[in-house]
């Protein structure tokens, strides 16, 4: 009992001193040491007997082995992220997208000039920042309600990109590691279910933003809304190249190399982003300090998460906890959805949320001879959906840091769409596996 008390515990202070705005590098450790005590758990390995858990060595073990496995990922996508921004290929793809579209659909672009960009390898956070611009500008002149444009960056964004078959985000990367699987694994279960989120997405934030018209809302504009112009962005068509160098290469050796195709893959994004758009660099060095640091607190805040689950599974709830995920009647991926789900909300990511499950449960659901491909889509899909609860990284960097805007106004819209959709899309993946498709 006290054990649970101490697990869950720990949690409830992680989201909450998160959610307070602490730092995640002295929150996860700080929760940790909450879990340890309440469970026993000896502080240091001097206090320990030979090959027990102890909380240093625990903790470290899980920040360091995340650090060792993912930080050249992280290192060349950021870098490879700022210098499509730095460039203006970033903005470029997305004018060019906003343009072809048009003004009539505003959300439409906004949607697809982030899918496009998520799918071909630019990070997250990257991503909202440069297509940001544009969505002001584009809601705006539809005098929609400003509060909608974090829901539609994050939509084209996280759900059906982020993890879907073939993407070159690391939420799609982290289970070959476990499974022995591609980055095409159940690809046509995936593409089921990402048409589906596209559709289902888009027609309920379609109809949010109309309600909300209709009930008087409108574009209210601030002095913040001044953004720089540039006008010497590079040939959009040319800004694509980059975009398909990474998907490309990370098809051609995601057989032969596993992992390190992603690593391949971004640094000819890199390469090409360089010689392609050299001219129109602003500070290219610049640009590769910003990614190197960027990619720095990205991979440490996800460790330091990592790390307090390090602590977490050694103690008999956690354990016991799986027992029961692991034991739910029904579909094998069900038990691994649900497990998936409910780390990556607590931690607040979802790739945090697949490092501390998929070591514990990849083994016990291969041994049990369930199919590789299926369990990694259900996880990577599972993955991105309770990880956008409020508390998460990127929900508040988005709606808070990018957009101005508060929980209360826009993470109604922000959760419908980030969390509510890519579960009913787990479902569907789940359906659709068992039914031996």
């Amino acid at each position: 009992m006290i054990s649970m008390i101490g697990l869950i515990g720990g949690l409830v202070l992680l989201t909450v001193l998160t959610m307070r705005g602490m730092n995640l590098l002295i929150v996860a450790p700080l929760s940790a040491l909450f879990v340890a005590v309440l469970n026993g758990l000896p502080l240091f390995p001097q206090l320990a007997a030979e090959g027990e858990a102890n909380f240093l060595t625990n903790y470290m073990g899980g920040f360091a082995g995340f650090i060792t496995s993912w930080y050249l990922m992280f290192l060349i996508g950021a870098i490879f992220g700022k210098l499509m921004e730095d460039s203006g290929a970033a903005d470029s793809v997305s004018k060019w997208i906003v343009e072809k579209i048009g003004m009539k659909n505003a959300v439409m672009a906004i949607v697809i000039a982030c899918a496009v960009l998520t799918y071909g390898g630019v990070s997250l956070f990257v991503v909202a920042f440069s297509v940001y611009p544009m969505a002001i500008s584009l809601f705006k002149e539809a005098n929609l309600p400003r509060r909608f444009i974090p829901a539609a960056l994050a939509f084209g964004s996280t759900t059906f990109t982020m993890t879907s078959a073939g993407s070159p985000e690391i939420q799609n990367w982290i289970p070959i590691e476990f499974l022995n699987t591609s980055p095409y694994a159940g690809w046509e279960v995936s593409l089921i279910v990402a048409i589906f989120m596209i559709v289902f997405g888009y027609w309920w934030l379609k109809r949010m933003i109309m309600k909300a018209v209709q009930n008087g809302e409108h574009f209210v504009e601030r002095e913040t809304d001044r953004f720089e112009t540039r006008e010497d962005l590079p040939n959009p068509l040319v800004s694509f190249i980059p975009l398909l160098v990474v998907l490309v290469i990370s098809f051609a050796f995601h057989d032969s190399l596993a992992q390190s195709a992603l690593i391949v893959a971004l640094l000819g994004g890199v390469i090409a982003t360089y010689v392609l758009n050299r001219k129109y660099f602003r500070d290219f060095w610049n640009a590769v300090s910003e990614g190197t640091i960027g990619a720095l607190i990205a991979i440490a805040n996800t460790s330091a998460v990592v790390g307090f689950g390090g602590v977490a599974k050694a103690t008999p709830a956690f354990a016991s906890t799986v027992d029961f995920m692991t034991s739910i009647p029904g579909s094998p991926l069900i038990g691994s959805a649900l497990a998936v789900c409910v780390i990556a909300g607590l931690t607040g990511s979802a790739s945090g949320g697949q490092s501390i499950a998929l070591p514990l449960l990849a083994p016990h659901y291969l041994d049990m001879g369930v199919n590789p491909d299926a369990l990694h889509r259900v996880v990577a899909i599972s993955s991105g959906s309770l990880d956008s609860l409020p508390h998460g990284g990127y929900v508040v960097t988005t709606i808070r840091a990018i957009a101005g805007e508060t929980h209360k106004d826009a993470y109604p819209a922000f959760g419908a769409l980030t969390v509510v959709v890519p579960l009913l899309g787990v479902v569907l993946a789940i359906v659709l596996f068992s039914l031996g498709l």
